[in-house]
Formats: C-alpha cells, structure tokens, sequence
C-alpha cells in the first residue's frame, strides 16, 4: 500500500468518527505548519481566517506547549475570545484537539462532532490516527542530488527533453530520477513533488 493509500485509510476513518470535520496543521515549524489537511465547513475557515482566530486559539496555544489530548470543553477557562463558542455556532460544537511531535517539528489537529461529546474510546481513536497521519506526512531526510537536479529543472519550466539535455541524461533516467522523488516525497503527481521538496526546504 502506498503511503497516498495509507493517508487516505487514515483520513476515512478520521472523517467518520469526527463527522464535522477537522484540522490538522503538521510538523510546523517557524509557527507554519509544512502539511495542512482540513475538513471543516468552508464558510467556518473564512470566518476563523478573517478574526485572526489562530492567535488566539486556546487549542493551538495548548498545542505548543503540551502533547495529548483534550477536549474542547476544557479550554472554557482559557479561551477570553469565545473561538470555542464561535466554532459551535457553525454546528462544531464538541471537539477534541490533539498535539503531538518534537517542538521543532510538532503536528496539532483539531476534531468535531456537532451532537456529542467525543467517549473515552473516540478520543483514544482520533489520537492514535492523528499520530499515524503525523508518520505518515513526515518530511523525507533528503533526496539524492540528481532528483533535486531534476525536479528543480522541471521546477524552473523546462520540459522532459530540455531538462534531459541540460542534465547530460536520457529522458527515461529523468523520469526515473522524478518518478523516484515522487516515491519519496509521497507525491500522486510531479507538481506536486516539486512543492513539497520546496516545502521541506529540499529544493
């Protein structure tokens, strides 16, 4: 199975037992996370976006500090913006926020439901594929040299055969040098490769 294949498994299974979405901003570093995956109502995004929310976010202020669980009713006494209160207005109205990683490299999600508290057992679940969503969206080491050279020409515009040429290889080693990168970065296309290793500062 492909690491695509696993993420996605991960993701069903997330998106059932948190039926009104999630967010999760993974291995952030430099207060930006290098992975994003959200599921939440889109007019909830906006609005968390145009209050500046994220500042303010008990969860994420409890996620940068400190690994685990908890639940969102246990951020009444932390939260003097009402975010919480405000998400449950857009049917998020229980929650769970997860933390986990090194501080250099820490992963936080959020989970919702809008007719219950989260059980014991949910919060196990959510936490235990939030972790494995984190391995699964780890950033590679590194990449050999002639597939950074090759996604950087394909990167900078130049096509299969310019990119062989200017490389002094056959277009089907460059494939091979992409379709390798691709396999590293966990990438379904090479656009999407070459985003990535610029993300993870690869490239």
């Amino acid at each position: 199975m492909t690491i695509n294949s696993k993420l996605d498994l991960e993701l069903s299974q997330l998106r059932r037992v948190a039926p009104a979405g999630y967010y999760m901003g993974l291995h952030i570093r430099f207060a930006s996370p290098l992975v994003t995956l959200q599921s939440y109502r889109e007019d909830w995004i906006e609005y968390y976006t145009e209050k500046g929310y994220l500042l303010y976010d008990p969860s994420i202020r409890w996620g940068m500090v400190e690994s685990g669980t908890r639940r969102w009713s246990d951020f009444a006494d932390s939260d003097p913006r009402g975010v919480v209160a405000e998400a449950a207005q857009f049917g998020l109205r229980f929650g769970v926020s997860c933390s986990w990683g090194a501080v250099s490299g820490r992963s936080i999600g959020s989970f919702a439901r809008s007719d219950r508290e989260f059980t014991d057992r949910e919060v196990e679940l959510v936490f235990e594929l939030f972790q494995r969503v984190h391995e699964l969206t780890l950033p590679p080491d590194e990449l050999t040299q002639p597939q950074i050279d090759a996604l950087r020409c394909i990167g900078n515009g130049d096509r299969h055969a310019a990119a062989a040429q200017k490389l002094g290889i056959s277009e089907s080693a460059l494939k091979a040098r992409i379709a390798g990168a691709r396999q590293r970065l966990g990438a379904r296309t090479t656009a999407e490769a070459i985003q990535r290793a610029k993300d993870y500062g690869l490239i």
